[in-house]
């Protein structure tokens, strides 16, 4: 007779556990219709391998998540409290609040474009009422409930019939298939560049689609050359810019930017840089003026396009072409760019320079001797213009700490910075370097006339490492604090030490040589050099990672949502929470342009 009781508890859990596994994988399939509502965020694939892949991830990934859910909840339950009523009410109310997890994560990832994490949470929280809405949330968990718990004694009374036509291996089976072909596929397309596939890696929470692009290279195997461009679909829609640009140039004065990669602000100084240092004193010289990234790629975005870096990383900028240089193009205006190949391959397959003549030079001599070709390269470019023009020279020998053989720079000094003994030689080195790049630009300017608007910037600013991803991930001041002059002709100089960024080149550009009337907002983040604005912030970086720059501290993030805080000079971490009402601007600047 015990031995009977015991075989009837036994009988009883197997039956709960099977039940519990039909139940999974129900949610699983809840929640596969809940999670469509990410793909309104980034778009619905438009060909045959995008939702093929789709749909094989889709089902992998939420049968997957859902059995998680009953193996951390539903499955110790089943041992500890083997009752049938009590588990179905508990499993209802445990998948309940899972779907609704779910479906506020869609909502904090429409609006901010990432997942749920303390970060996101309190920033949602904050921000509550606009992210709901509506009060058909407050109905959404009743409902989910009630389909729960009717699926849950549905399943419970046919578990026994449903297991006597063993379903459940096929639909293992089937769910396996799916996990691994979806991995198998995810690896092919990130060693091939197929965007279409790869662009959904961060769309699902909790995601982490296999990649194998290094094991494949070292072991010989080449990726299939698949054009990225080829590949391409659209995400959401896009509207850059917003409303028809309405310009009309009264004057067609010839412009002239000048990018340097790596040039720091405070190592400006008649010592290293004595042309420019006169150069800034005889124009408008910008004292508080930030890159927008700390790398070629986000920095080069920000200044053409005058948006977020995050925008960088979309799709659809792949093949949208910056609205300033369409609007000089359409205005008459002659366009070319000057730049080193390895920065142009940066940009290779996208339509950044669409409409621009490109001239790359490169020089087994080093970035200085490149540097020298693109500015030779300029002079006789410019020399040939018989109409008004606009061009773009990028000069890149400070970001390597290069001069050309036999350079005679100045003397070493002790740094004016706190720094190890190794980076000291770096400190100095890249003095000779600003010191060579001075000249060049004395040499570039000696030949463009005073009636041509002329901008000196740097792209990203310089740390003293030799190690590219300490630089690559350092969003301190001196990686992101860049000097900024600008001459515009007839106009006196002047110091400007209102905070600014190269966001505001674009919209400067547009409104004071092709008077466009438009508000800014239309085409950019940005705003007008020539007059301070009240945003309190500026976003520095791409959407990996990136900081928020505010009046007394600095806000570093990255794309899970880990967050730390510095104090303005980047010295000290400070142990307070974020600035959420800033937090929430910066979010939806980013996506502004795909809410119109």
């Amino acid at each position: 007779m015990v031995e009977r009781k015991k075989q009837m508890a036994r009988d009883k859990v197997s039956q709960l556990v099977n039940w519990g596994h039909w139940f999974a994988f129900f949610n699983g399939f809840l929640a596969m219709i809940v999670g469509a509502r990410y793909l309104s965020s980034v778009g619905y694939p438009e060909s045959l391998i995008g939702w093929s892949y789709l749909a094989i991830s889709t089902i992998s990934h939420f049968s997957f998540l859902a059995f998680i859910v009953y193996v951390v909840f539903l499955f110790p339950a089943t041992l500890l409290l083997p009752y049938s009523k009590i588990l179905r009410g508990y499993g209802a109310l445990i998948a309940t609040l899972g779907l609704c997890v779910l479906l506020y994560d869609t909502l904090v990832y429409d609006d901010y474009g990432i997942h749920l994490s303390p970060f996101a949470f309190d920033l949602a929280w904050t921000d509550l009422n606009a992210i709901l809405g509506s009060t058909s949330y407050i109905a959404t968990p009743i409902a989910i409930i009630l389909i729960e718990l009717t699926a849950a004694n549905f399943i419970w009374k046919r578990v026994t019939k449903i297991e006597k036509k063993q379903l459940g291996n096929k639909a293992i089976a089937i769910i396996g298939v799916c996990f691994i072909a979806s991995h198998l596929v995810h690896i092919w397309a990130d060693a091939s560049d197929v965007t279409q596939i790869t662009r959904f890696d961060d769309t699902y929470p909790l995601s982490y689609p296999a990649t194998a692009r290094s094991f494949m290279e070292s072991h010989g195997i080449e990726g299939a050359s698949i054009s990225s461009k080829s590949y391409q679909t659209k995400a959401r829609k896009l509207s850059y810019p917003i409303a028809p640009l309405q310009c009309q140039a009264q004057e067609q004065l010839n412009v002239l930017i000048i990018s340097i990669d790596g040039l720091r602000a405070d190592m400006v100084n008649a010592q290293t840089m004595p042309f420019m240092t006169q150069y800034q004193q005889n124009n408008k010289q910008f004292t508080e003026h930030f890159s927008g990234g700390n790398q070629f790629e986000s920095g080069m975005f920000t200044l053409l396009y005058g948006l977020q870096g995050n925008y960088s990383d979309r799709k659809e900028f792949f093949h949208t072409p910056p609205v300033m240089t369409q609007v000089l193009a359409q205005q008459g205006y002659q366009q070319a760019i000057f730049l080193p190949q390895e920065n142009a391959d940066t940009f290779a397959h996208k339509d950044i320079f669409y409409g621009v003549e490109v001239h790359t030079s490169q020089s087994d001599e080093g970035s200085a001797k490149t540097d020298i070709q693109s500015i030779n390269k300029f002079t006789e470019w410019q020399s040939k213009q018989d109409s008004h023009w606009f061009s773009l020279v990028n000069l890149t020998a400070t970001k390597h700490y290069d001069t050309p053989v036999g350079f005679l720079g100045i003397e070493t000094i002790k740094p004016h910075i706190d720094i190890k003994p190794a980076q000291k030689v770096l400190y100095n080195q890249y003095r000779q370097s600003l010191f060579f790049i001075d000249q060049q630009l004395a040499k570039l300017l000696s030949d463009v006339d005073d009636q041509t608007v002329v901008i000196i910037t740097g792209t990203h600013g310089q740390v003293f490492s030799s190690n590219p991803t300490e630089v690559n991930q350092n969003l301190s001041p001196g990686n992101v604090k860049v000097p900024f002059v600008m001459h515009l002709p007839n106009t006196a100089a002047d110091t400007v030490k209102y905070r600014t960024s190269n966001y505001g080149v674009v919209p400067t550009i547009m409104g004071q040589v092709l008077h466009c009337t438009n508000p800014v907002t239309d085409y950019s983040s940005g705003y007008s050099l020539l007059e301070p604005n009240e945003q309190s912030w500026i976003y520095i970086g791409n959407s990996r990672t990136f900081a928020i720059y505010q009046e007394n501290e600095i806000t570093v993030l990255d794309r899970h949502g880990k967050y730390r805080i510095y104090d303005i000079n980047y010295d000290k971490r400070l142990k307070r929470k974020m600035s959420a009402p800033e937090l929430i601007q910066v979010m939806r600047e980013g996506r502004r342009l795909y809410n119109q």
